[in-house]
């Protein structure tokens, strides 16, 4: 059994204080762990704590063990970048002040560039519907230190690039990493980068601990010498089961990545497969993620705001017949648009945002397009081409291979006014 660290005897800054630092202050109170300080580049967040404020920040980076850094400031961007580049190696994340408590914890933890909130809203409710104690936290929403901590819980986390960059405690009973693409290259400075801050996930397993995969990782797992049982993750195996199971939204081959790897992960815990059948027949999909809101006449509406790079996108367009394509908003670095095996099931895409060049510029001479105003338009305009084109069927699609912030707070928010759009407009479906 490992060392438990007295966090007692060490002293912390908590650089940024959204969600993620407030979950740590109050971790740290809880637990009577009063040597810390708050830090936030905003001052009316700093404001809020001004009791475990500081008035000369450089100091304290010079002076506590540990900068527990909130997963989204950036090195680049912070205002005292320099410095938290110069403490680098001071910096940690909440999920390393999880594994630093040693409360022997067994943690389920799952990175990947796409579908990493479904996949462990799928395991999480496979585990509690076979009896497991489950918490699950992370990037997902909840953050993992305001999650209540039990010896018998399994812990289901949801990890981010962000956070795996600076993690350096992180050691998982069951990593899972499911795929990697082009994806925030701006916020980790290159494409390779990003790549070694998705497979830290390993780094630290030991022989006893389980590392799940697909067959393009195994050389490299091979090759940086992780301790850790490699398993090959087996699409074949799942297939072999996946129409027993009735849940179309979990049959759907958008889900296979996701269903492959929490099939694999069943058969390390034992679960039998009737099991897995009936727990999957029961679940529920997460909004935004491909989500059918309904379907009118021959028309259906679906809401994929959750896609915010092309190749998470181009599974829903593989996926789809007839499609009135939406599209546009804050593209991701170096992210291209590959049409060329879906551009048959577009019938007309629809570009929305302030980036309208790239977009027309990636569309151009190979789907008609047009450009609207706002997402409003743009529905109004594929429920009206849906009339002219006279498809047997048709699919409206908002899957906008992009970041929401030119237009909304966030892809949730852009989701819930397409599903509202959509209900109004579609009464004009005759």
């Amino acid at each position: 059994m490992e060392r438990k660290i007295n966090l007692k005897k060490l002293s912390f800054l908590v650089y940024g204080l959204g969600s993620s630092g407030r979950s740590v202050i109050k971790y740290f109170k809880k637990k009577k762990i009063n040597n810390f300080f708050t830090w936030d580049d905003n001052k009316s967040l700093r404001q809020q704590f001004k009791s475990k404020n500081v008035s000369n920040l450089r100091s304290v980076f010079q002076n506590v063990d540990y900068i527990v850094l909130s997963p989204g400031i950036s090195l680049k961007k912070a205002k005292y970048r320099n410095n938290l580049i110069k403490f680098r190696k001071k910096i940690i994340t909440d999920i390393d002040l999880l594994y630093l408590r040693n409360e022997n914890i067994k943690t389920i933890v799952v990175t990947g560039s796409n579908g990493k909130s479904t996949t462990c809203k799928i395991i999480s409710h496979l585990l509690k519907r076979n009896g497991f104690s489950v918490a699950l936290g992370g990037n997902i929403g909840t953050p993992v230190l305001s999650l209540k901590i039990r010896k018998k819980n399994y812990f289901v986390i949801e990890a981010s690039s962000f956070q795996l960059s600076h993690s350096k405690f992180i050691r998982p009973k069951y990593a899972i990493l499911l795929n990697i693409t082009n994806d925030h290259v701006d916020w980790h400075g290159s494409m390779q980068a990003y790549k070694e801050s998705k497979l830290k996930l390993f780094k630290l397993q030991k022989k006893n601990d389980f590392a799940l995969a697909n067959y393009k990782f195994k050389n490299i797992f091979k090759r940086k010498k992780y301790l850790s049982k490699f398993v090959l993750s087996k699409p074949r195996d799942y297939q072999k089961i996946k129409y027993e199971i009735q849940n179309s939204y979990l049959r759907s081959n958008i889900n296979d990545e996701n269903m492959n790897y929490a099939y694999s992960l069943s058969r390390l815990l034992r679960i039998k497969k009737k099991s897995f059948i009936q727990s999957m027949n029961s679940f529920i999909g997460l909004s935004h993620r491909y989500e059918i809101i309904f379907k009118k006449k021959n028309t259906i509406f679906i809401n994929d705001s959750k896609a915010t790079s092309f190749q998470a996108t181009k599974i829903a367009l593989a996926n789809s017949k007839n499609v009135h394509w939406i599209v546009g908003g804050l593209p991701k670095k170096n992210d291209k648009i590959d049409l060329r095996y879906v551009k048959k099931n577009i019938v007309k895409s629809y570009i929305i945002g302030k980036n309208v060049n790239f977009f027309k510029k990636q569309l151009k001479n190979k789907v008609k397009f047009s450009v609207e105003k706002n997402l409003k338009n743009a529905v109004a305009k594929a429920v009206e081409d849906i009339k002219l084109f006279k498809k047997k069927y048709s699919t409206i699609l908002l899957s906008p291979s992009a970041a929401s912030f030119d237009q909304f707070k966030n892809f949730e928010i852009r989701g819930n006014e397409f599903k509202k759009l959509s209900k109004l407009y579609a009464r004009k479906i005759n």
